[in-house]
């Protein structure tokens, strides 16, 4: 028998959705029925989400500055509100968590107003819009790359980390290893989905100028747009370099254990799985990031010497191209970096985060919870 249930909110991307996945998993080992509510976004990624049932809850965007479009969002969301009262009435869960973006609005809203218990888990280092909006009303936070200091609500912030894949963790038992003048030098770039054009238009180039003993060395792994691997795959076969150009790859985490150098941006999962598995990184923000979370995200791996960060617009070719050649030749740098950056990773997040649910729904304080977890 369960023992009880534990509803979980989150927006229908894989950002939101995956440190949510991973919670499942945990609490589901526990003991614990998980049902997850989401939009109707999410079919690609949660169409094999380990709950015991996934619901399709109404919500929208709050941007637009169109008075009749702001309206009909206001209504789409009262709609969801609607529906997870009705969920939450029938599910009768111990705890609901939410996990960012704006479906997780309706279902943690409504859980606050029946006096059921609620986390919001925050991963960037600035907390979303929608988890602002929520903050305030809910039981406890759960922080990524939250400052607990600087907080606003830092007397119910609990620093759990970000929780990461099954495959992340095999893979960050991979140590670093080091590379070695004359031998192949394993590059991996990708972009994720803001980003990775950029990425497609300076690293070619970049690599282009490279001298030639150094280039001779490179095997590319990068992750572009479809409409970009074709020219990509192109530009590195015209220099003569093995690359292997895809918009996805399923194994990411084992070529990110493999690589010599990782060149991304700086989402809050790309920033937690490079310091869980621990390798050196050229984090570049991206520019047009509503709250500037990533360029946050990015800064506290920096400040522990894991990762450089340089803003896009610094980029030109022949800045790019000393950066990797730079890297390339001092190996010694690379170990000191990625041994930094494995310093900084949270690879028990997710216990973390179900001890925190757990204690949450016994209905300790959480004062004595935080006392708890500190190392």
């Amino acid at each position: 028998m369960a023992r009880g249930t534990i509803l979980l909110a989150a927006g229908g991307t894989g950002g939101h959705l995956f440190p949510a996945e991973a919670l499942s998993h945990e609490l589901k080992a526990r003991g614990w029925d998980v049902h997850l509510a989401t939009d109707d976004r999410a079919g690609r990624y949660a169409g094999n989400f380990p709950a015991k049932a996934v619901h399709s809850i109404a919500s929208a965007t709050i941007g637009s500055r169109n008075p009749l479009k702001l309206l009909a969002s206001f209504w789409t969301i009262w709609r969801g509100f609607r529906q997870s009262s009705a969920l939450i009435r029938r599910l009768k869960p111990e705890v609901v968590i939410g996990f960012g973006g704006y479906p997780t609005l309706p279902p943690v809203y409504a859980a606050t107003r029946r006096r059921v218990r609620t986390i919001i888990h925050e991963q960037n280092a600035v907390m979303g819009r929608a988890n602002r909006a929520l903050a305030a009303n809910v039981t406890a936070i759960a922080g990524g790359f939250l400052d607990e200091a600087a907080s606003s609500f830092g007397d119910k912030t609990v620093i759990t980390g970000n929780p990461v894949r099954p495959a992340v963790l095999e893979a960050a038992r991979t140590a670093y290893a080091a590379p070695v003048e004359g031998e192949p030098f394993r590059l991996l770039v990708f972009g994720g989905s803001q980003g990775a054009l950029f990425f497609s238009d300076a690293v070619p180039p970049a690599i282009a100028a490279l001298p030639e003993a150094l280039r001779k060395r490179l095997v590319i792994t990068q992750q572009a747009r479809a409409e970009d691997v074709a020219r990509v795959t192109a530009a590195y076969a015209e220099l003569g370099i093995e690359a292997n150009v895809l918009p996805f790859f399923t194994d990411m985490a084992a070529r990110m254990a493999s690589s010599h150098l990782v060149i991304a941006r700086s989402g809050a999962s790309t920033v937690s799985e490079i310091a869980v598995i621990g390798r050196p990184s050229l984090l570049v923000p991206f520019p047009y990031a509503l709250d500037h979370d990533q360029a946050a995200n990015a800064a506290t791996l920096s400040a522990l010497g894991g990762a450089e960060v340089h803003q896009q617009a610094t980029l030109t070719t022949e800045v790019l191209s000393g950066l990797i050649a730079g890297l390339m030749t001092e190996p010694d740098r690379l170990v000191a970096m990625a041994s930094a950056a494995k310093s900084a990773g949270k690879p028990d997040a997710v216990r973390l985060l179900a001890d925190l649910t757990e204690a949450i729904a016994a209905r300790k304080p959480i004062e004595d919870i935080k006392e708890g977890m500190r190392p």
